[in-house]
């Protein structure tokens, strides 16, 4: 897959690059607000969230589309083996892949800014959905690690968009129709909490009821989108128990989970590896789940 050049803002804005520059096989680069981020402290890589769009061939389209968002601790972004790799695979199987390149706490955005770019990331791409033979109603989030806390958090925090907002794309909801978690961080609680993870988004003192707040295995309710989840047992970075108390909380509330834990994989094994039972079975395994629920066909 190549990179296109960024889009240009005037462009962008205008709508006339919407239904043109995403091509099948290739990659195109698009800023999430054109005229600037919300929130935004300065301009250039680091203040700019993007959704990087690759589009399966004609041919293979399901009209299914996923919402990668690449882990890294809320402190950088795994954007190979968990944005581009994952969005390779997923052209494969005929789903539009989406990396989301959000604003990072390390770089002076903690919460709730990750949590706004996922939002709009969502709204954008339902909006643009027509003119990249996407189904508005099959569009899902994906997320590792870190990543995963986002994707989780977006998938238990969301609303069904302003509908008189003056900017379309606000006007779109932004809840995600499935998710697929890898072994994701759930939790903000002491006990089985990613510290690292929390410091970044939330620092070294939170305010307890922001704790609460993201520690999403506690913000499930039967409104909370069917979920796939993987993690390896011998994960010595993100405890098991993350995905264990969220598959549990999806239960309780009655909404479609999947689970699968491997014996073996370590922390961090993304896609297209095939150095562990996690990492050589998950993608298989997800793949039979999205045909399942009638997303590839």
């Amino acid at each position: 897959m190549t990179f296109s050049s960024r889009l240009s803002v005037a462009a962008f804005a205008s709508g006339s690059l919407l239904a043109c520059s995403c091509l099948a096989g290739e990659s195109t680069v698009m800023p999430l607000w054109p005229d600037g981020a919300p929130g935004a402290t300065g301009s250039g890589e680091d203040h700019e969230p993007t959704l990087t769009v690759f589009l399966p061939a004609p041919d293979k389209a399901t009209g299914a589309a996923i919402v990668i968002c690449p882990g890294g601790g809320y402190g950088g972004l795994a954007t190979g083996h968990e944005g581009t790799d994952v969005a390779a695979w997923l052209n494969r199987v005929g789903v539009a892949g989406l990396m989301l390149k959000y604003r990072l706490p390390a770089k002076g955005y903690r919460h709730p800014h990750p949590l706004k770019d996922a939002q709009r990331a969502m709204r954008l791409v339902r909006h643009s959905a027509a003119s990249w033979g996407i189904d508005p109603g099959r569009i899902g989030i994906m997320g590792f690690s870190a990543g995963g806390h986002l994707a989780s958090t977006a998938g238990t925090h969301f609303d069904a968009g302003d509908a008189g907002a003056t900017d379309p794309i606000n006007c779109q909801s932004c809840r995600p129709d499935f998710m697929i978690l890898g072994y994701p961080v759930i939790t903000m609680q002491p006990g089985f909490v990613h510290q690292g993870s929390r410091n970044n988004l939330l620092g070294p003192k939170p305010d307890p009821a922001l704790i609460e707040s993201l520690s999403n295995e506690r913000q499930v309710t039967a409104e909370t989108p069917p979920t796939f989840l993987h993690h390896a047992s011998d994960d010595g970075g993100v405890v098991p128990r993350n995905s264990i108390e969220f598959y549990s909380a999806l239960l309780k509330a009655k909404v479609p989970a999947e689970l699968h834990m491997y014996e073996h994989g370590g922390h961090g094994y993304g896609a297209e590896r095939t150095g562990s039972i996690a990492a050589r079975n998950w993608q298989g395994a997800c793949e039979k789940w999205l045909e399942a629920r009638g997303l590839l066909k």
